[in-house]
């Protein structure tokens, strides 16, 4: 039979203090965020105060006129108070960067009745963004009104509108659609199709096609009619684009019986339409990125700095913290001060930790600032870690969703951390280098005879880097190059087919 007893146990646990756990939130807090938490508690806590913008521009002016040499000496003397400014956040997580995906290129998956994109998926043009905030259904009911419709064909306009998909293409047949509509109003196939042909004239051009082949020819219709090579164009774009996505260009002269310069013209006609014409309406509009650290070249060094223009500089106010001795018990008030000294240190070492990190990948990525990708050296989160003496899950905090300004352009901390591969020589080479040559050896290729990523592969192993051919394919891949068979310039008659944008 189980009785009551007592038990002593020994035992080590590892628990967060609250301020502890506010450090953490706040070191992973964007700038744009941090500024927002900041005057959230600046309006809820008395003892809080904003610092000074005198005290502020003369910090600002001393650290432009006296910048601070990226060395382990200054990185050692940021905080004097040395021990607090290192902890580490959480020693049981890690900071493994994941490799992101590369993006699917912008002709693919396209949703229509007709099928996919038939000529070109490594065109990496980008739609024009409305900025207008409505959605494309918002769009087209505003034209709706707009035009002189009969309340019949408002009736069948907003049917159709209903059924016209993201790509802007329209999902349903005008059967399917006649079929929905109320039939005690007896409406007749033909006004389905009349008022079709009338919201295919609005705005984006090629909105509510059926299939690829339509909505290329909406789009070229409203082109002038003495348009160089439009006629080729619309017989190219009706029953030809299998050829086109073939590049079988001299088959192509052949069946429509015209020359070079035609055929270059009617493709360029072609490849200028808007497959998707949907995607350009309802998109969000872009957001700007705030970095949160900026690196200049003063007197031939680079120089960090953490960016102080935007955050609030909370101190605590001293003048009701000194009458907080003299009163007697106030068990709110002594909580906030206590809350605002809290706060004001989890942001000096914020701030303290931030300026540590940024140091150490400008000073091993200087290479990069002066030469470009093709300098940038292998470094993952244990090589920071170990040179700032903290966890690898805090730097993994650190550099996550913050930017730095370079004269090379804005980049998230996180894009100068990269993968390695071996040299013959026993260095290390950065993934984001070799990318950065294959780029740059694929620009600069034949384009009647491109480089194959067997030919990239022994190039760079002739270079002394080992990596093999599905690596450098994976690679291209990524840099949405597409493979050496589409690079290729077919020709196209007595001269070659130059390509169209």
């Amino acid at each position: 039979m189980l009785k009551p007893s007592l038990q002593l146990r020994v035992a080590q646990q590892l628990t967060m203090t609250p301020q502890l756990q506010q450090a953490i939130r706040l070191l992973q807090l964007p700038i744009l965020e941090l500024d927002t938490e900041l005057r959230k508690m600046l309006e809820s806590n008395v003892m809080l105060e904003l610092e000074e913008p005198d005290a502020r521009e003369a910090d600002l002016a001393l650290a432009a006129e006296r910048p601070e040499p990226m060395t382990r000496e200054t990185d050692d003397t940021v905080n004097p108070a040395g021990e607090d400014a290192n902890f580490d956040f959480d020693p049981d997580e890690s900071g493994v960067l994941p490799d992101e995906p590369p993006d699917s290129a912008l002709w693919e998956g396209v949703s229509t009745q007709g099928g996919n994109d038939p000529w070109s998926r490594d065109d990496d043009r980008r739609e024009p963004v409305d900025a207008s905030g409505q959605s494309l259904r918002e769009h087209l009911l505003w034209q709706l009104e707009m035009e002189h419709f009969t309340p019949r064909e408002v009736v069948i306009g907003e049917a159709l509108i209903d059924y016209v998909n993201e790509d802007g293409y329209l999902t349903e047949s005008t059967e399917g659609i006649l079929a929905m509509l109320p039939a005690a109003a007896g409406f007749s196939l033909d006004e389905v199709e009349g008022c079709l042909a009338r919201i295919q004239a609005f705005d984006p051009p090629g909105i509510a096609a059926r299939d690829l082949a339509e909505c290329l020819l909406l789009q070229l219709q409203q082109l002038e009619p003495g348009t160089p090579g439009l006629a080729a164009a619309m017989a190219i774009a009706r029953t030809h684009l299998e050829l086109v996505a073939a590049q079988d260009y001299p088959r192509l002269r052949r069946i429509l019986g015209i020359g070079d310069d035609e055929l270059e013209a009617a493709l360029a006609l072609v490849r200028s339409c808007r497959p998707r014409p949907g995607t350009g309406i309802g998109l969000p509009k872009a957001e700007y990125v705030v970095p949160d650290v900026f690196v200049r070249r003063i007197g031939g060094r680079w120089v960090v700095e953490t960016n102080r223009s935007l955050a609030p500089r909370l101190k605590v106010n001293q003048a009701y913290a000194d009458m907080l001795h003299g009163e007697g018990n106030h068990p709110e008030l002594r909580s906030q001060l206590q809350e605002a000294r809290w706060l004001v240190r989890s942001l000096e070492i914020r701030e303290d930790t931030l300026l540590k990190v940024a140091r150490c990948i400008v000073e091993r990525q200087a290479g990069f600032l002066d030469h470009g990708e093709e300098q940038m050296k292998p470094m993952i989160l244990k090589d920071v870690a170990e040179a700032v003496d903290m966890h690898e899950s805090t730097i993994s905090r650190v550099t996550s969703g913050k930017y730095m300004h370079t004269p090379r352009g804005i980049f998230e901390l996180r894009y100068f951390f990269s993968s390695q591969l071996g040299s013959e020589d026993g260095s290390e080479q950065s993934s984001t280098a070799i990318r950065a040559r294959i780029r740059r050896m694929i620009g600069q290729e034949d384009p009647q005879n491109p480089l194959s990523d067997s030919h990239i592969a022994e190039l760079l192993q002739a270079d002394g880097i080992n990596i093999a051919r599905r690596t450098v394919a994976k690679y291209r891949e990524s840099l949405k190059i597409a493979p050496s068979s589409r690079r290729r310039q077919r020709t196209a008659g007595r001269g070659s087919a130059k390509p169209c944008a």
